[in-house]
């Protein structure tokens, strides 16, 4: 599991020398947001970044354990609003700077947002290998089937007959079944949720947190400027259908998981697949303590030259 503190194990500060051990109080709202969001009115967005906060706040994680890190698109401005460590990275190497995050510091539980181009077009081929190398962290892609920020192009995801500033005639290119994508590509924790059920978002994201190895939430977040109504069908406030993944559905059944992933939209919403596997961090460590173990008698510069040396 995580190393992420809960509340059931809170740990505990050294006050001073001579003082008695203090319990630090979880952090609230008001310590969390940093800069104004910059989203349009009604973006879906909103209510993924309302949930992270209360979901930093639920799990006790203090402002020098939160690591939020995002590529490029509207979602993925999530560090900015965030009061705490966070990297506003390159489009589409989120998931690339995430991973040496997550290897070097085992102690954190890494955090990555980012929206349906960042994650299945520029970024796709590292979501591929994060996934398959099974690195430790959450990922949430805020999937609204258009390109928002750069003014209404086709996404990846974007459907057939979408009408965009790149396909006036509407698209014809079959877009990519995220569930599909990630359960193939090895990832070990795949669930859909949707901005507008808030209580389920929440569970879901809890439940990526937890798993121990790479997590994605895929998050319906409608894009009220360039794609309105996107998601109606599956909001039950709008006369759609919400409907959850099946209580007796077994989530490390690869094959069920691909039977879920393919119904018509709006689909299925939670939990599609889960399994336990060896994580890269997991995987890496274990090396790291094998080639320690061989040099154990040398003093550190003694192990350098001899790194050196290895080099001439």
């Amino acid at each position: 599991m995580s190393q992420v503190t809960t509340v059931d194990a809170a740990p505990r500060i050294e006050a001073g020398p001579a003082s008695p051990e203090v319990e630090r109080k979880p952090l609230t709202k008001k310590q969390l947001v940093a800069e104004r969001p910059t989203w349009c009115p009604g973006c879906g967005d909103f209510s993924v970044l309302a949930l992270y906060y209360k979901l930093i706040e639920k799990r006790k994680i203090w402002h020098e354990k939160v690591t939020t890190i995002a590529g490029i698109g509207c979602s993925s401005r999530f560090p900015y609003f965030v009061q705490a460590h966070g990297v506003h990275y390159i489009h589409g190497r989120a998931l690339s700077f995430a991973t040496g995050v997550s290897l070097t510091r085992p102690d954190l539980h890494v955090f990555v947002f980012g929206g349906d181009g960042d994650a299945f077009s520029i970024g796709g081929n590292h979501l591929n290998h994060t996934a398959r190398k099974n690195v430790r962290m959450t990922y949430v892609i805020m999937d609204n089937y258009v390109y928002g920020l750069t003014k209404k192009q086709t996404s990846p995801t974007s459907p057939i007959g979408f009408k965009s500033k790149t396909d006036d005639m509407g698209a014809a290119d079959k877009p990519i079944n995220p569930m599909k994508q990630l359960i193939s590509a090895g990832a070990t924790f795949v669930a859909r949720a949707t901005s507008t059920d808030p209580k389920h978002l929440l569970s879901m994201m809890e439940r990526a947190m937890d798993h121990d190895g790479f997590s994605v939430v895929e998050c319906l977040s409608e894009c009220i400027e360039f794609y309105p109504g996107a998601f109606d069908a599956a909001n039950p406030r709008k006369a759609g259908v919400f409907r959850e993944v099946p209580e007796d559905h077994d989530v490390t059944d690869e094959l069920a998981a691909y039977e879920l992933a393919g119904a018509p939209f709006p689909g299925w919403f939670g939990v599609f697949y889960q399994n336990e596997r060896p994580t890269k961090n997991a995987n890496e460590q274990r090396i790291v303590d094998v080639k320690r173990e061989k040099v154990k008698e040398l003093a550190d510069w003694q192990i350098m030259q001899r790194t050196f040396d290895m080099l001439k």
